[in-house]
């Protein structure tokens, strides 16, 4: 049953849904507060179910980054037990923020100011070598983070183990950590290692050895099984990383992943099959708006034609009645997010709209984050006379009116034209003129650096997609994500899909997929694969899927060209839609939307909270043994243990 906008469902707890007694949650990510990719979204739409299962026992840690904690975190004087752990770090030279997310459910959070001078830094380094056979690269910024972090998580575990162990309250708090990708996980081996009564819970969204391999091989999956992850990481020389992930995934008490096709490359690239799949879900209740989302898809479609006129027009006009939006999106991996695909099989869908005859255009958008030097001047300038055309035309409509109603009120006969005053007319006909300009429209928004080098471009000069009069299929190639602070657009980015007819993600290697599942929750159709996660996903669980306008592409042991052909067929499909089609699919995939609420999907990380605490050792004394450590001495340099244990 959907709720009215901006209300939080109402669930029945269950005594499965039940937190354990005596346990506190603390969540570890370098994502919370901190939005730098698809883990920020999990843990922000996820907040409100983990509140509702363990209350204020539920605590998420992440770094301290000024700019946006501003903006995310309100700070707030720590109280209790959690007092006494926030003094306890800070007399052990970690400073920790304490306060709440401003996200629905506001959680408990500790962000950390991690950063370590170079000297215990080094120091921190040569730990994980002893002991786990990491080595760390010197000036990485990256494993410096996760080194850094790692070490300012294991003090945050030993200090909330010390208190929980003397805190006045007779209860002896098990602690029970969930740790989020190598960045966020390294506490995990460095707190085994101290043998810390704390049980752990490790997620990895997507291997990093996965990632790399996958953007070289077409094949990745089918070779997947052939590959020495020793090898491969030196290939690409991410031997730290990758030592660091397997030290993370084999520490863990329980090691889970997203989806059943990221489990396979766990197990092969990882060397620990995963224990459990925990797929990623939204809050569902924050994208409905009951039956007005018809009303706000044709508001924001709107906002889109204006695109349209200021991009196009200037070279030539498109029946806006019959033109359809597609767009695909994601970071900047052409080939992993299936950029390649799209292109391809547009080619096709161009060809076969012309042989059919069939009276749509189509503006196909790719967004995604490049570096760019700047906006063209002819795409702002377009955009800006656009606006100025508006506004006299807004002007003109106004002197008319109030000119033509007394007139036409008197009965009397009017030729509209002589009404326009003369200045109007002829700003009307030079802003006319000045929106006007030679050649076709531009395939591309912005100068990106290293144009000729750019695969999406590259792509589209081979297919010919240059935006020409004659061919319905339009391409535009939009290098920044959308925000309304953007002069081209002036609408936030899920407005933008909403305004969309379809979304379209045919991906090579993803491990879930937030953008289909943002299209379903807006009430978008939209296309995936069965090499993401989310398309595995709901492949597996619902037959039906096709019916109610979740298409998942089949890629896994196909050709290239065979599944651009499926692609531009279904894509044609899509086209010959009415109206009526195309509004009662999107109702279809609105009404099913429902099934990817937290409020279900949930219910997997509570089995696995439940898992981990089952399998850890009995509860051990936990006294000043467990209070974060100090530097240890230099040692005599130890022979070199297994990589990754």
């Amino acid at each position: 049953m959907l709720t009215k906008a901006g209300a939080t469902p109402a669930v029945a707890v269950s005594d499965a849904d039940r937190a354990p007694q005596g346990v506190v949650l603390l969540e570890f990510s370098t994502e919370v507060c901190n939005q730098v990719g698809g883990i920020y979204q999990v843990l922000r739409s996820k907040a409100s179910t983990m509140v509702s299962r363990w209350g204020d026992h539920y605590i998420l840690v992440g770094p301290y980054e000024q700019r946006r904690a501003e903006v995310e975190f309100e700070p707030r004087p720590a109280t209790g037990w959690m007092k006494q752990v926030v003094d306890l770090l800070a007399s052990q030279g970690l400073t920790v923020h304490y306060g709440r997310w401003l996200v629905p459910g506001n959680p408990r959070c500790l962000l950390l100011e991690h950063h370590l001078p170079a000297h215990e830094l080094d120091r921190i380094k040569y730990i994980l070598w002893q002991h786990h056979g990491i080595e760390c690269p010197a000036g990485d910024p990256t494993v410096d983070l996760a080194v850094s972090f790692g070490e300012a998580s294991r003090r945050v575990l030993a200090a909330v183990c010390h208190v929980s162990s003397t805190h006045k309250n007779p209860e002896k708090r098990r602690v029970l950590a969930h740790f989020h990708e190598w960045l966020g996980g390294l506490a995990i081996p460095l707190a085994r290692h101290d043998r810390m009564p704390v049980t752990c819970v490790f997620t990895t969204h997507a291997t990093l050895l996965g990632r790399y391999i996958a953007s070289n091989d077409e094949n990745f999956y089918n070779h997947l099984g052939w590959f020495n992850d020793a090898e491969q990481a030196g290939k690409y020389n991410i031997r730290c990383q990758h030592a660091m992930e397997r030290a993370c995934a084999h520490g863990a008490h329980v090691f889970t992943t997203v989806s059943p096709v990221t489990g396979e490359e766990c197990a092969s690239l990882l060397g620990r099959p995963v224990d459990m799949v925990l797929p990623n879900g939204l809050d569902i209740a924050r994208y409905d708006v009951g039956h007005e989302f018809q009303t706000l898809h044709a508001e924001f479609k709107d906002r889109i034609h204006r695109f349209t006129m200021s991009h196009f027009f200037p070279s030539y006009p498109l029946d806006l009645e019959r033109t359809i939006y597609m767009f695909t999106s994601g970071r900047f991996e052409p080939r992993n997010k299936g950029f390649d695909l799209c292109l391809e099989a547009l080619a096709r869908l161009n060809a076969q709209i012309k042989a059919f005859g069939i009276p749509v255009n189509v503006v196909f958008f790719i967004v995604t984050s490049r570096p760019v030097r700047f906006m063209l001047p002819e795409v702002l300038q377009a955009a800006g006379v656009l606006g100025e055309l508006q506004s006299v035309c807004s002007a003109i409509a106004r002197d008319i009116e109030s000119k033509l109603f007394p007139l036409a009120a008197a009965g009397e006969r009017v030729n509209v034209d002589h009404l326009v005053d003369p200045y109007w007319a002829v700003r009307y006909r030079r802003t006319q003129q000045a929106l006007r300009r030679p050649g076709l429209p531009p395939v591309v928004t912005h100068a990106v650096e290293g144009e000729g080098a750019d695969p999406v471009l590259s792509y589209i000069r081979q297919l010919g997609l240059y935006n020409r009069p004659e061919d319905p299929v339009k391409v535009v190639y939009h290098p920044q994500f959308i925000t309304s602070t953007n002069p081209l657009w002036g609408i936030e980015y899920e407005q933008f899909v909403r305004g969309c007819h379809l979304g379209v993600f045919p991906s090579a290697y993803e491990p879930w997929g937030y953008t289909p599942l943002e299209c379903a929750a807006l009430g978008v159709p939209a296309v995936t694969s069965d090499l993401a996660g989310f398309g595995r996903y709901i492949q597996e669980k619902y037959p039906d899927h096709d019916d109610w306008g979740l298409n998942v592409l089949k890629r896994r042991g196909r050709g290239y060209h065979d599944a651009a052909a499926d692609l531009a067929r279904w894509l044609l499909a899509y086209c010959r839609l009415d109206r009526k089609g195309r509004i009662d699919l999107r109702n279809r995939v609105q009404r099913q939307s429902e099934l990817f609420d937290w409020g279900r999907l949930g219910r997997a990380y509570h089995r696995a909270h439940d898992l981990a605490l089952e399998r850890a050792a009995p509860l051990e004394p936990a006294g000043s043994d467990h209070a974060p450590s100090k530097p240890e001495p230099s040692k005599p340099e130890p022979s070199k243990p297994e990589p990754g244990t």
